[in-house]
């Protein structure tokens, strides 16, 4: 029911990812008098769902506390949830409200042990292929112990979607240096180096230009920034687009131009399309949560379930809960601040 075009986009969306993996089963939530006369247009689709109707449909504009309190329990949006919690689905995806997902997230699936804060982390297309940036926007402002936290989560995830047994981590900082930076990421930057977990290689201080060269395979930030950051990347592609697009169509030889060099302006289009990377993997949590860019179509929507796919067959959660436990042990060991200190 969220996001600009709820089920007419969010359905067809469903469609194209049962096509790419027939093995999909949904359980689709929301108002009936919207969804099914669009599931009734796709008879596959319909053939491999559950359809469960909900009186409630959190609305985009809803603050976060208004929504856990009004819509709870009986929403689409906390039932969709809720279905994680209970193991009637493996990942949660929504096109909704961002606010009033994680605050409902939260509330129904509670965090892992350890964890004071959930993280968003979002699928970033780089020159060498594809990162992970967290957070980009879950958490505004992080200490050491949260910034350690995310980058533990984030190369679980890294391991889990890229099939790297070691991925590389980058803490993002004013400079490469060691004395820049606050206190928070110098902190984290030092136990990161001197724990020295099997899971993760820890590669220093990575700067904004970075995120773009695919420096490190997950860059690690806290919400604030992060998405600032992919904020400007988003409005970036599509300036760059529209220079593009005014650019070929100003003179007939740029057009002539244009139709000559069409399959590498088409290679270069499909690289730029920010539906590719659609979804956002809210980690840190009890259960694994899928939050699609509101405004994207049928096509991003499929990219959103394909993430979603990817992180139930590798075992996301599992794989974030053992690679925390084995770094808590070793910070423990290290004679590291308590987590009350820390916090």
């Amino acid at each position: 029911m969220g996001g600009d075009h709820g089920p007419s986009v969010v359905i067809p969306g469903a469609e194209i990812a049962l096509q790419r993996r027939p093995e999909l089963r949904f359980v689709i939530f929301g108002r009936e008098d919207a969804v099914m006369p669009v599931l009734d247009r796709h008879p596959k689709l319909r053939e491999a769902s559950t359809f469960q109707h909900c009186d409630v449909a959190v609305r985009m504009d809803d603050k976060p506390s208004q929504a856990l309190r009004q819509g709870r329990n009986k929403s689409s949006m906390w039932r969709t949830i809720e279905a994680v919690k209970l193991g009637e689905a493996d990942v949660a995806v929504s096109a909704g409200n961002t606010g009033a997902l994680m605050a409902m997230a939260k509330f129904c699936l509670r965090t892992m042990a350890n964890i004071e804060r959930p993280a968003i982390a979002a699928i970033w297309p780089t020159l060498r292929g594809e990162s992970i940036v967290l957070d980009v926007g879950a958490t505004i402002g992080a200490d050491a112990q949260q910034l350690i936290d995310f980058s533990v989560m984030g190369a679980a995830m890294a391991r889990a979607l890229f099939q790297i047994e070691r991925p590389t981590i980058g803490l993002l900082n004013i400079g490469v240096e060691e004395v820049k930076g606050q206190d928070e990421i110098r902190e984290a930057g030092r136990l990161l180096k001197e724990s020295e977990i099997a899971g993760l290689d820890y590669r220093g201080f990575v700067e904004g230009d970075d995120l773009g060269k695919g420096t490190v395979d997950v860059v690690v930030t806290e919400g604030f920034t992060g998405n600032v950051a992919l904020k400007t990347a988003e409005g970036t592609a599509k300036q760059i687009a529209a220079y593009l697009r005014a650019a070929m169509s100003r003179t007939l030889l740029a057009k002539l131009g244009y139709i000559l060099a069409k399959s590498a302006f088409d290679r270069l289009r499909d690289k730029m399309d920010p539906r590719k990377v659609n979804g956002g993997v809210f980690l840190g949590l009890n259960g694994v949560v899928i939050k699609s860019h509101g405004g994207t179509d049928a096509e991003g929507i499929a990219a959103a379930i394909d993430l979603a796919h990817a992180m139930a067959r590798h075992g996301l959660r599992q794989k974030i809960e053992k690679d925390l436990h084995e770094f808590n042990l070793r910070l423990s060991d290290s004679a590291a601040p308590d987590a009350s200190e820390r916090r």
